[in-house]
């Protein structure tokens, strides 16, 4: 039985330290994030490595857009 994976063979997985340095984050932040299960990961023997979409589909998810108002004035 073959299993369906999002993940090409040229895609770059990231450790743990590089996806810190990627989210500007210490090392456990990536750590809560897998334990958690709020991010894609792959298990490479006892490794554990993030591919590098996961992060990108993460940082898009939390992206917040900023409010744009036309034609109302703030009050003073």
């Amino acid at each position: 039985m073959t299993r369906r994976t999002d993940i090409t063979p040229a895609e770059r997985l990231l450790t743990v330290a590089e996806a810190a340095v990627m989210l500007n984050t210490s090392e456990r932040f990536p750590r809560r994030l897998i334990e958690e299960r709020r991010i894609r990961f792959v298990r490479v023997g006892r490794f554990v490595r993030i591919p590098e979409s996961a992060l990108r589909e993460f940082i898009a998810a939390g992206l917040v857009e900023p409010v744009t108002v036309h034609g109302q004035r703030r009050a003073a």
